[in-house]
């Protein structure tokens, strides 16, 4: 297997899916229907299995199988981070016509900050071999952060803008509310950004605060810096289109935090475990493995992990199929981004917009 030209292919593919469903979204901005949603997340998905299964010809089933499992694992994290994509398009009252472009370019650049994770990570272990104990470690006490949180606290996360984001702001001078879906314009005689570009990166940003569990998540599932690449590029391809689909049953996965706790800590042992059963660390038994510890192998990994996230599903749909008030609160959600987005049709005019969804605003100079 040439790896030259199999991550040249790879990559020219996944750029090829993100400019794509880029240009689905610039040329029709729209908030999608439910059925919408449904095919292009199933298709999204699919492309991702098709690509595993592809695996068994041109590398072999125990790669494979290491890719399903990194991408089942990766797909629920994700999940995970549909909450805060939530809380971000709340707090920043994305008019929702937008929202599916703000998701897919700020889910670019999450991919390629996770790509620089992906390399460090990989660099770590190759030359570090006590790195599987931090990251177990760190996978362990994060598991049990996300355990005491009540299901309250993991529905309804808060937001805190980043030092990037402050940065930004004091940087560049941003306008008092949304300019169509323009992300720079020209307002007098000066370029300024618009809360639209505020949320890209804050999308994008956010994302990598995540990748902190979700990378090292993986390399307890494969060492192979490809197959951990590949599991997070088809884990966030179609998330845009999945954030539209369950954006009514996040408010019902009130135990999805305690499967994803339960995910982490199952892994973050893996690794440990692992790391002692191939320690070579000359202070810890002499340099010496130790023998009684067992390695758990891929298929065994994905049983667990499919069942976890089963059980916290199915449990939370169970508690949660009475609460009416859920449904209420979504649509007073909905009905308050509806009437920011009409408020945006008044706003005032602008010229010599850039990095706006192809129509051009009246007023605009030529």
């Amino acid at each position: 297997m040439n790896e030259t030209i199999v991550w040249t292919a790879t990559i020219g593919l996944i750029v090829a899916l993100f400019a794509f469903d880029f240009i689905v979204v610039i040329r029709r901005p729209h908030v999608p229907t439910f059925r919408e949603s449904v095919f292009w997340s199933l298709f999204y998905i699919g492309i991702a299995l098709i690509f595993g299964a592809s695996m068994h010809f041109w590398w072999d089933d125990f790669h494979a199988g290491e890719y399903f499992a990194g991408y089942v694992t990766e797909k629920s994290l994700s999940v995970d981070n549909l909450f805060v994509f939530l809380v971000i398009m709340t707090r920043f009252a994305v008019p929702p016509k937008y929202r599916p472009k703000v998701l897919l370019i700020g889910i670019a650049i999450a991919l390629v900050l996770r790509g620089l994770f992906i390399w460090a990570g990989a660099a770590a272990i190759e030359h570090f071999s006590w790195t599987f104990y931090i990251f177990g470690a760190f996978l362990v006490y994060t598991a049990i952060g996300l355990v005491r949180e009540d299901s309250e606290d993991a529905a309804h996360p808060e937001y805190k803008e980043s030092a990037l984001i402050r940065g930004v702001r004091k940087i560049m001078p941003v306008t008092d509310g949304y300019r169509g879906g323009h992300m720079t314009v020209r307002e007098a005689g000066k370029r300024m950004i618009t809360p639209l570009l505020i949320v890209v990166l804050a999308l994008g940003t956010t994302d990598v605060l995540f990748a902190l569990d979700s990378i090292p998540a993986i390399f307890g599932l494969t060492k192979d810096p490809y197959i951990v690449f590949t599991a997070n590029a088809f884990a966030l391809l179609g998330l845009r289109q999945l954030f539209f689909l369950v954006d009514g049953l996040l408010q019902r996965l009130v135990y999805l935090h305690y499967g994803l706790a339960a995910i982490l800590a199952f892994i973050g042992v893996k690794l440990v475990l692992e790391a002692l059963h191939s320690n070579s660390i000359s202070w810890l038994n002499g340099g010496q493995p130790f023998d009684w510890a067992p390695v758990i192998s891929t298929s065994t990994s994905l049983i667990v992990i499919l069942a976890t996230l089963t059980i916290a599903t199915v449990a939370s749909l169970i508690a949660t199929r009475n609460k009416k008030a859920l449904v209420a609160d979504l649509e007073a959600d909905e009905r308050g981004a509806e009437l920011q987005d009409l408020g945006q049709q008044h706003s005032p005019q602008v010229t010599d917009a850039t990095f706006g969804d192809g129509d051009t605003p009246k007023g605009s100079q030529k």
